[in-house]
């Protein structure tokens, strides 16, 4: 990452005023869970404005202080089989490639190794590769992280050769920031562009994951990378999490959507923001609530911006939430870890406040 990022207290003190008190929670708060910052990024802040969609995401509040919710909840420890591996799916296996990313959310549902050191990450190549060979079950791979395409153009290129020379392997996805919070890395640096799209023309199909959470991160150059990914060969998908005080209100996810749609970007889910430690409090929204924001987003839109489906990711599987009727919430298992559920509808009654599923 850029040595120029904005990772102290020091530094975010040339943007944002606190008091002693809160200087030292911040501070402590940084060395728990980092802070970095790139310019490109930090010039989308409106600092004038302490509401601003941006700064809520990635600068530290000391509401990150509260310690109620997990830091896997999703199970993720249940299903590593190797270091830096998780197989919960039958037909997918995880990979978490790095610790690192371009700038840090605050609202990362991995934040317990985001720029942390951390015995997740993978070490042994070989080794991956040796699970994925012996189960040919696996048809698809998502590289995770942290961000995979923060590391060195010759790792990248080493994993995506080692991968792509699993026949069983059908495609890849790579999941990543970077075309929302470092376009230039993938506008200017042809090394990569040709590493990504040699793989993708010649062999195995790359998807590349993004996390488009506001319209304002959907910036000219944004555009500009997503285009140069689809000229590539590419297919740009995008995830969005549902973030109370970012885009909570159906005409900014509205905006969103459709803004992604007609620039190549193909709207893929929305999540319920999960109940991590340090971000619930802050990020939640009560499910109700969150699926009348998903109905009155999908009546603004339409054709393919219209088409993602509404998810959480549990710890038993992901499941969409499909409606309500009176007091319950329907959902259906759209994967789930123990195939007998994977299809499964069911319906919970739940209370209004309720921001996640207990099963």
């Amino acid at each position: 990452m850029d040595v120029k990022n904005i990772r102290t207290i020091e530094q975010l003190e040339q943007y944002v005023s606190f008091n002693p008190d809160e200087r030292n929670e911040i501070e402590k708060i940084i060395k728990s869970h980092p802070m970095s910052l790139n310019q490109y990024y930090m010039d989308l802040i409106d600092w004038d404005d302490p509401d601003d969609p941006i700064r809520r995401m990635v600068i530290p509040s000391i509401e990150e202080n509260r310690s109620e919710g997990s830091y896997d909840t999703s199970g993720e420890s249940d299903n590593t089989k190797l270091r830096g591996l998780q197989h919960k799916y039958s037909q997918t296996a995880l990979i978490l490639a790095t610790n690192q990313c371009a700038s840090y959310c605050r609202h990362c549902f991995r934040k317990r190794l985001a720029g942390i050191v951390s015995d997740e990450i993978v070490t042994d190549w070989n080794l991956v590769v040796e699970y994925l060979e012996t189960h040919k079950e696996i048809t698809n791979v998502l590289l995770s992280g942290g961000d995979p395409l923060t590391l060195p153009n010759d790792e990248i290129a080493d994993i995506l050769q080692k991968l792509a020379g699993i026949q069983h392997l059908k495609f890849i996805r790579i999941g990543t920031r970077i075309p929302v919070v470092d376009p230039d890395r993938i506008i200017e640096d042809d090394e990569l562009l040709n590493i990504l799209g040699d793989c993708s023309r010649e062999r195995k199909q790359l998807y590349i994951v993004t996390q488009f959470d506001h319209p304002k991160e959907i910036t000219p150059r944004a555009v500009k990378a997503i285009k140069i990914l689809n000229d590539a060969n590419m297919t740009v998908l995008n995830q969005t999490v549902l973030l109370k005080g970012v885009n909570d209100k159906p005409a900014v996810l509205a905006e969103l959507q459709s803004k992604l749609t007609r620039n190549g970007v193909t709207p893929y889910y929305v999540f319920q923001c999960r109940p991590v430690k340090t971000v619930k409090h802050i990020y939640q929204i009560p499910l109700f609530r969150a699926l009348e924001i998903v109905e009155e987003t999908r009546a603004m839109l339409d054709g393919p911006s219209k088409r993602f489906r509404f998810v959480m990711s549990h710890e038993t599987g992901k499941i969409e939430i499909v409606g309500r009727l009176d007091d319950h919430i329907y959902f259906k298992y759209h994967q789930a870890k123990d195939k007998l559920l994977a299809g499964k509808l069911f319906r919970k009654k739940l209370n209004k406040d309720d921001c996640w599923l207990e099963l």
